[in-house]
């Protein structure tokens, strides 16, 4: 427990003094992602011994309750429930009087002198305490306050979700709780469950057993970056979910307020499947087939002319919708080669008998007889967007991933649409940072906080009635890169602070230096406590740059982590922290005919470390001029 100590009337009142100052300078205060509207007022809520929590009915109770526990656990101090809202002191969580709050999903906090109130129906309740736990101190301390403010937040799209791919590396039941924390946190509302690939199937389908005794396991990996002769590390892998985990995994995010949606994967990425029972692929005698010990895309894909094919589907589906009660249900879609159903002489009677064109409409024929047998379960599809091609029903909705060019399409043709584009930096198997050689081993692509953070989801080259089709946006988190789960938060931290606003937020109040100078350092700085692992960003006002001057003063150097430190060397050498401190500003000299390679680095409170940035200065008279 910890007691508050009374401080003097100077120090209450320099305290006072820098709080306004700090509420000036972070019109957002540490909120992530912004909320629609804020005002900060003077004054500030004090959490001590007399503090309580009152609730209106047992459902705001179990929200008030995610509070009580997150401020024992992080901030050592147990505030008690009271019974009615009245008196001072109290922290009250409401779901009564909202009609003014049009959205589920939407909230108001206000915080005084005296009182916090939250309000609003389920969803935007939990919302509600999530941004209050970002307004409480970073830790534990003499003082526990939150400055008063009152805000009004609702969410841009209904759809804000992160993916997870457990086909190519899968991870513990722990980790994707914790993943969904993390998503709860910052106001996704979609867990986009990716269980079944080429690499191996992830889930427990009981008519089937040979899916996870067979096809859950490889029986050895691709070391490093992808090639054809690459060498293998010679240890099998795999494993899967039970039913039973998968029914506790939905239930703990549904407290939380997140949809998990699961992924089978059809007609393509079915080397799992097919390794199980092989009678599924193309041809007479197909088979053998082997759970794929490496990544990319292959030819061997289920058998779109054989009706064993539906019955197994229809089958795991049964079983998926019995465990998942999300609306919706993703079948993939996404890169299917089409060269074994072009000699297959099953595929080639299908296409036949249904007057198909070809191969490509073949596939809209599989993808649309899977999208009725869902939605006579009451379901509806999602799929990747090369599900458009050859025709799609009008009730399916497409993720665009390719770029931002399918989702247009789709949109243009009435379908509903998530965009996902990696050409918004929404792949976060992507390295971060430009120079491979500082970055873990990825696949590739280049995704920036900033890169995530520009990205519109709404396409400007649609028409206002079109721009209603795209429901929200995703990140996508593939794996095959990703052997752990500390490589999964080192990935996706801090880019789901990015993901978050331009998921929640109204581009007018998106603010880039507000976000990554003042925000983003100080949730940094609470992770920091924590054993997650992140990404340190690089330092703040500083790029890899050539700079041609006989002298240059780098100034307003800030670090990515609040209350870190930045060091720097100018003899080429890495810095570490045994190396000069950065302060206010620093002059580099250079003689004429000469250079000074000026490296700076982050090292947060804990030690972790950024990436260096490098300035060459160049003394000569070369006419370039780069850019300071």
């Amino acid at each position: 427990m910890i007691t508050k100590k009374s401080p003097s009337i100077f120090a209450a009142c320099l305290l006072m003094t820098t709080m306004a100052m700090a509420q000036q300078s972070a019109p957002n205060l540490a909120i992530i992602p912004a909320p629609t509207e804020i005002q900060t007022l003077s004054g500030q809520f004090p959490i001590d011994a007399a503090t309580k929590i009152a609730y209106d009915n047992e459902s705001d109770k179990r929200i008030a309750e995610f509070f009580q526990a997150y401020v024992q656990e992080t901030l050592n101090m147990a505030i008690p429930f009271q019974s009615g809202a009245e008196g001072k002191s109290v922290i009250h969580f409401s779901s009564s009087n909202t009609d003014g709050i049009p959205n589920r999903e939407g909230y108001t906090l206000t915080v005084s002198a005296d009182r916090i109130s939250l309000q609003g129906k389920e969803a935007g309740l939990f919302y509600a305490m999530q941004t209050l736990v970002q307004l409480l101190p970073e830790k534990a301390g003499e003082q526990l306050a939150i400055p008063a403010v009152s805000i009004k937040d609702e969410p841009r799209y209904m759809y804000r979700g992160l993916h997870l791919d457990v086909g190519r590396h899968m991870f513990p039941v722990s980790f994707i709780k914790k993943y969904i924390d993390f998503i709860a946190a910052y106001k996704l509302n979609n867990f986009h469950w990716h269980l079944t690939e080429d690499q191996g199937w992830r889930i427990e389908i009981k008519k089937y057993p040979k899916l996870t005794e067979i096809g859950a396991y490889r029986d050895q990996t691709l070391i490093g970056n992808y090639k054809k002769d690459g060498d293998y590390d010679g240890t099998r892998y795999g494993g899967f979910y039970t039913q039973d985990e998968v029914k506790e995994i939905v239930a703990y995010a549904a407290e939380r307020y997140v949809n998990v949606i699961p992924e089978i994967e059809l007609p393509g990425h079915a080397l799992g499947a097919l390794a199980a029972y092989p009678h599924l692929g193309c041809g007479d005698n197909p088979g053998p087939y082997k759970v794929a010990q490496t990544w990319g895309v292959f030819d061997d894909v289920f058998c779109a002319g054989k009706e064993e094919t539906f019955a197994f589907l229809e089958g795991v589906l049964d079983e998926v919708v019995a465990l998942f009660p999300s609306e919706y249900i993703h079948i993939g879609g996404d890169e299917c080669p089409k060269t074994k159903w072009e000699t297959c002489p099953h595929c080639q009677k299908r296409v036949k008998d249904e007057g198909l064109k070809d191969e490509h409409e073949l596939q809209s024929y599989f993808i649309q007889r899977m999208e009725k047998y869902l939605n006579s379960k009451g379901r509806r599809i999602i799929g990747w967007d090369e599900i458009l091609e050859g025709g799609l029903a009008p009730n399916a909705t497409v993720m665009s991933w390719r770029g931002e060019d399918g989702g247009i399409a789709a949109a243009k043709q009435g379908h509903d649409v998530i965009m996902t584009a990696n050409s918004y930096g929404l792949y976060f198997d992507h390295k971060q940072g430009p120079d491979p050689n500082r970055e873990p081993l990825n696949i590739g692509g280049y995704s920036t906080l900033q890169k995530v953070y520009a990205a519109d989801p709404t396409p400007k080259a649609l028409s206002a009635e079109e721009q209603k089709h795209i429901l929200g946006v995703q990140a996508n988190v593939w794996t095959e890169y990703m052997e752990t789960d500390k490589k999964v938060e080192f990935m996706v931290l801090p880019r789901l602070y990015a993901l978050s606003e331009i998921a929640w937020t109204d581009p007018s109040r998106k603010n880039w230096t507000d976000f990554s100078e003042a925000r983003v350092p100080q949730h940094l700085a609470k992770l920091d406590q924590t054993e997650t692992v992140y990404r340190v960003p690089e330092v703040l006002g500083l790029k890899d740059t050539v700079i041609y001057a006989s002298e240059y003063t780098f100034r307003a150097l800030k670090p990515s982590v609040a209350g870190g430190k930045i060091y720097y060397t100018i003899d080429n050498y890495n810095p570490t922290d045994t190396d000069l401190e950065y302060q206010d500003a620093v002059k580099i000299v250079v003689p004429e005919g000469k250079e000074r390679v000026f490296k700076a680095v982050v090292i947060a409170p804990s030690g972790r470390q950024s990436n260096y940035v490098r300035a060459v200065i160049v003394n000569s008279k070369t006419p370039e001029v780069a850019s300071k």
